[in-house]
């Protein structure tokens, strides 16, 4: 402790350290009705054991009906008070009531699911004087209360992960019975909001509290288009609030009686769900997952390397190539000079029609197998579809826009893991949002529910193919919207019957420029928010901000493009200095002074 120095005044919402440990204080005796609403609001953000120094503040009847877990409602600065006698049920010696305001960031719901919401917050809180002794909270508002400062002290996102529904996957079966012999069982990441540390209800650590979290489910969100493996009721073992790696890394998970009769196919897919969710908890990586019934017995074993079968990014063996359409209008692929590992690379024209330039480009999409790529016509108009394979010539015209200006047509196109290309026709006498299965044939348009007028300008598919970044276009400005993939049908192609369910992506922001995928959940954005400059800064897939550090900037951005692979640099087209790249941990640095369109296969 400092035994110098002058003792200054601490603002706890002000707080952003994460090692921060706040304790709660109880109220002090003959606490006025102000000093009692303050002291509640603080107790709220400690880390208390079933909040029990919080429920010191509330009336025995209030304190049974509180739910600190209903609903974490996140404000900019932490809630403001100001007493409002004018809605005092009684006189003002037995009744007193505050009015609770402040900027609304995003709300956390039940399931952990963060829900961006800007917004004024207003809410009240009232007191009684109990007995004529001391004043008590009777009425408050649901759940938690927190300043962003303190919600990102006590909580941190983690991705739990689902199987694609039989529909979104093409793979034939029903939840819980999929079909093994199939290749197209992959894993989409569903983010959620857990304590960082020990859980104030359920008294679990940060890694059983992830465990339990995903045996509870999907979110509401993404649950029409994933399946979980684990059977309907399935949770720890009764009395399990603490799991801990082995010497090996390894984990045991011990379940109930509901998954004691599962087949073996189905418990290692259950395994994979634990291990993918696993790497975002723990510094180390987690090896292997062993599932236990509730006697003690094993189900299966499965490793990480086994895991891997599972990921919607294995399409390719080798990294991720870095692709851009160069100045003569051909599609390119970044090449190491003479074999160089150290990051020296040279653009070569790709095998194929795309790469000779006979028909100059404007944007490309390359296919996340690496063997096609999709080009855009220098006019925006035209779009095909080629083989970027040696010797192998093919090239399909596939659609064509009739919009009279050239902004008004095509977007860049985008793959998803599925072998399924999307555009956007940006005609505004017919804008539409198309998907061409398996890459080739009559598109399918598809609908977009909740536009609410705007129009399509841009998109990028996530690599399972089940949720779609959207640019939105309207009145002049344009936003990020994330969407989900509703397939109906089995077999091979089930068709997309819509994309539904926008939520924000970006809500900060009130103009994005370009926007890519930069790992299972996480967006990279170029924006500016409102009266601001330009910046280029990483997003979660459900609109909050990734802890990630802010990226340097560059000048004036106009396309971007990331891989989900965090070892490969982030690839962007500027304005003043062309195709630039941005190795980790380093700085912008320029490829070539002309060209366009950068991307990585997707």
């Amino acid at each position: 402790m400092p035994n110098t120095g002058d003792i200054e005044a601490v603002d706890p919402s002000q707080r952003s350290d994460s090692q921060v440990k706040v304790y709660a204080v109880p109220p002090r005796e003959g606490a006025a009705p102000a000093e009692v609403v303050d002291g509640f609001l603080e107790a709220m953000t400690s880390d208390d054991l079933q909040f029990a120094t919080a429920r010191k503040y509330l009336t025995k009847e209030a304190s049974q009906k509180w739910d600190p877990g209903a609903r974490t409602t996140v404000l900019a600065d932490g809630p403001t008070r100001r007493a409002n006698p004018a809605n005092d049920r009684d006189a003002p010696q037995v009744s007193s009531t505050f009015e609770l305001s402040g900027t609304e960031v995003a709300v956390v719901d039940k399931q952990h699911a963060y829900q961006p919401d800007k917004g004024m917050y207003r809410n009240s809180i009232h007191l009684v004087h109990q007995n004529g002794k001391e004043w008590r909270i009777d009425d408050l508002p649901a759940g938690l209360l927190l300043s962003l400062s303190d919600f990102q002290r006590n909580y941190h996102s983690v991705n739990k992960y689902y199987f694609a529904s039989a529909q979104n996957s093409g793979t034939p079966g029903s939840s819980g019975a999929p079909d093994d012999s199939s290749g197209r069982n992959w894993l989409v990441a569903d983010p959620v909001y857990l304590r960082q540390g020990i859980d104030p209800e359920t008294r679990m650590d940060p890694l059983t509290q992830t465990v339990a979290s995903l045996l509870a489910g999907p979110t509401d969100w993404l649950s029409p288009v994933v399946d979980s493996r684990f059977p309907v009721g399935t949770a720890l073992k009764k009395g399990v609030r603490a799991l801990a790696l082995d010497d090996r890394n390894g984990l045991k998970v011990p379940l109930n009686g509901k998954a004691s009769g599962i087949r073996q196919g189905q418990c290692r897919q259950m395994a994979a769900q634990l291990l993918f969710t696993l790497r975002d908890v723990t510094s180390m990586r987690v090896e292997q997952v062993e599932l236990e019934r509730a006697d003690g017995s094993q189900l299966c074993v499965l490793s990480a390397d086994q895991a891997q079968e599972y990921a919607p990014d294995r399409t390719s063996g080798s990294p991720a190539g870095e692709y851009f359409v160069d100045a003569k209008g051909r599609l390119v692929r970044m090449q190491a000079i003479g074999g160089d590992t150290s990051g020296q690379t040279e653009p070569q024209p790709v095998p194929g029609p795309l790469g000779a330039g006979a028909k100059p480009l404007s944007t490309v999409a390359v296919a996340r197998d690496e063997r096609r790529a999709a080009g855009v016509s220098k006019d925006s108009g035209t779009l095909s579809v080629a083989s970027v394979v040696s010797g192998d010539d093919a090239s399909d015209q596939l659609y064509s826009s009739h919009a009279k200006l050239e902004k008004n047509r095509l977007s860049a196109p985008s793959w998803d893991g599925r072998g399924d290309l999307w555009v956007a026709d940006r005609d505004p006498a017919n804008p539409r949002l198309l998907r061409f299965p398996g890459g080739s044939g009559r598109p399918q348009t598809v609908p977009v529910p909740g536009l609410d007028g705007a129009r399509v300008s841009g998109l990028r598919m996530s690599s399972d193919g089940v949720r779609i970044a959207l640019l939105l276009t309207k009145d002049g400005h344009t936003t990020l919207k994330v969407g989900r993939v509703v397939r109906e049908g089995s077999g091979d192609s089930p068709a997309v019957s819509a994309v539904d369910e926008l939520r924000p992506a970006a809500p900060q922001m009130a103009d994005v420029t370009a926007v890519s995928w930069a790992g299972r959940s996480r967006l990279v954005v170029v924006g500016k928010e409102a009266g601001g400059v330009q910046q280029v800064r990483y997003m979660q897939a459900d609109g909050s901000v990734s802890g990630v550090n802010p990226l340097p900037g560059a000048n004036r951005i106009t396309a971007v493009a990331a891989s989900d692979d965090d070892r490969l640099p982030l690839m962007a087209l500027s304005d003043e200095d062309g195709i630039v790249r941005l190795p980790p941990r380093a700085n912008w640095k320029t490829v070539v002074e002309e060209g366009k369109s950068p991307v990585y296969p997707g």
